[in-house]
């Protein structure tokens, strides 16, 4: 046989956990009000047998010359007042051991109306009941397993002249109290069904409604982890916590979607570009490898195109690597930079690079912070940039001023420019703008896209931009 086990679905637990929780909650009340009602019953009980007690002594004479007399008194009394099981019980216990009451077969004595001395003398019981209310202690008894139910009593002294002549005894019975106790238990036990069936229906669609985005979610991740991307949950009608969840989730998963169409087109274009020098270097050594007569000329030649495709792959590798290194978090080495000193060195070692019109613009005299050699190389990728884009005798100005709480760099030329609509992708990955040019003349297509990465490192920004030169502009903003 199977062993019972409570469901694991969040639907069922939440409902589950509701009715639990509300289960307590009526027991708990209902211990509260069952014991309270049964208190206060008690109490009001209490205070009444005490006035009845003191209403019973107030019937004795004050002053008697005979037991006859205290006798007489304490037969009226309880003769005008039969007990059954919705009144009282009265009794008094004489100092000569009679008891006198309203109720002699529950005190296992002989009638009160009897008067002769040998049917005055007292009968025992074998009751318990009648035994423990015959030595009853002053003040409050309780006695149990009589026909009536419990028995509360309340026993005091009853004084004359400074002697006790009785010992008086009023007791009701603990039935009325007893079926409020079973009303509230009733309407406890009828009201408590209703509001748990209520509770569970209830829970059961609050569950349902907290555990759809969820369910959602869950089967979205499922999705996702089976390789497709393109699942997402959307708007959600729930609570504020459950919505912010969801959009997180999907904004997650718009970040994932984005890095791993970002890492396909690296491999691609990574691979791409590594494939081309390979293919140059694997040609020219079939081309040679085919010959019978090698000449030397052949030798160095495929020599020289080996060599530069190398470098090319070497660099190709070199930068991908740095552009790992800046977008995984590579520490920057800051240090204060006079501002005015250091693009006056910068600019001129750009001068030497090509045979282009290099111009400094307006430089402010400040001081920055920043990591030296990955600034240099920004502005050197953005001047690499300019050069390939202008020819012989361009035009590529330089210039670094204050912009409020930035340092604005700018590199400007005066080429034919970046059309408006491939100014925001320049900075991608292996992105060029003249899809004529071969690969083998251009650069890498990394060079704009390292200069991003170090400029955000350094919590600046990139744009590109028209210059007043007709060319492109491209500028970075540096914190101060």
């Amino acid at each position: 046989m199977s062993r019972f086990r409570i469901p694991r679905g969040l639907r069922t637990r939440l409902t589950l956990w509701i009715a639990a929780i509300l289960i307590l909650t009526v027991a708990a009340s209902f211990a509260a009000i069952y014991r309270g009602t049964g208190q206060q019953l008690r109490d009001e009980l209490d205070r009444d047998l005490v006035t009845q007690a003191g209403a019973f002594a107030a019937a004795m004479p004050p002053n008697h010359e005979t037991a006859r007399e205290l006798d007489e008194a304490i037969n009226r009394y309880v003769t005008h007042q039969p007990f059954r099981a919705t009144s009282q019980l009265l009794y008094a216990r004489l100092p000569d051991g009679r008891i006198m009451t309203n109720e002699p077969e529950l005190l296992g004595v002989s009638n009160v109306l009897d008067t002769e001395p040998e049917s005055r003398s007292t009968q025992r019981s074998e009751g318990r009941a009648g035994r423990i209310l015959r030595s009853a202690p002053l003040g409050f008894t309780t006695v149990e397993g009589i026909d009536i139910g419990g028995l509360r009593v309340y026993v005091r002294r009853v004084e004359r002249s400074g002697r006790t002549v009785a010992l008086v005894g009023v007791g009701e019975p603990l039935a009325p109290v007893v079926r409020a106790q079973h009303g509230v238990a009733r309407t406890f036990l009828l009201a408590g069904l209703f509001a748990l069936l209520a509770a569970v229906l209830a829970g059961y669609l609050v569950a349902t409604r907290v555990s759809r985005p969820l369910r959602r979610m869950a089967g979205t991740a499922a999705a996702v982890n089976a390789g497709d991307l393109s699942h997402r949950i959307g708007r959600t009608d729930t609570s504020d916590e459950i919505r912010v969840l969801a959009e997180s989730f999907d904004n997650m998963l718009d970040r994932l979607d984005d890095a791993f169409a970002r890492q396909r087109a690296f491999v691609s274009d990574a691979s791409h570009e590594l494939r081309t020098p390979l293919t140059v270097v694997r040609g020219q050594l079939e081309v040679l490898a085919r010959q019978r007569d090698v000449s030397r000329e052949d030798v160095d030649r495929v020599t020289r195109l080996v060599s530069a495709e190398t470098e090319r792959m070497e660099r190709l590798v070199d930068d991908l690597l740095l552009l790992a290194k800046t977008e995984e978090g590579s520490p920057l080495h800051r240090r204060p930079i006079e501002l005015r000193d250091y693009v006056h060195d910068v600019f001129d070692a750009l001068s030497l690079t090509a045979d282009r019109d290099f111009e400094l613009g307006t430089v402010s005299d400040l001081t920055i912070e920043a990591d030296p050699d990955r600034l240099a190389q920004v502005i050197h990728n953005l001047a690499q940039n300019a050069v390939a884009h202008t020819p012989e005798g361009g035009l590529v100005r330089l210039s670094a001023a204050a912009n409020g709480r930035y340092v604005r760099f700018a590199v400007e030329d005066n080429g034919p420019g970046i059309p408006p609509g491939q100014r925001g992708r320049i900075f991608d990955r292996f992105h060029r703008t003249d899809v004529s040019r071969a690969r083998t003349t251009g650069g890498s297509g990394l060079g704009l896209a390292i200069a991003r990465a170090l400029v955000e490192a350094h919590g600046g920004s990139i744009r590109a931009g028209e210059s007043a030169e007709g060319g492109a502009r491209l500028e970075f903003d540096l914190p101060r």
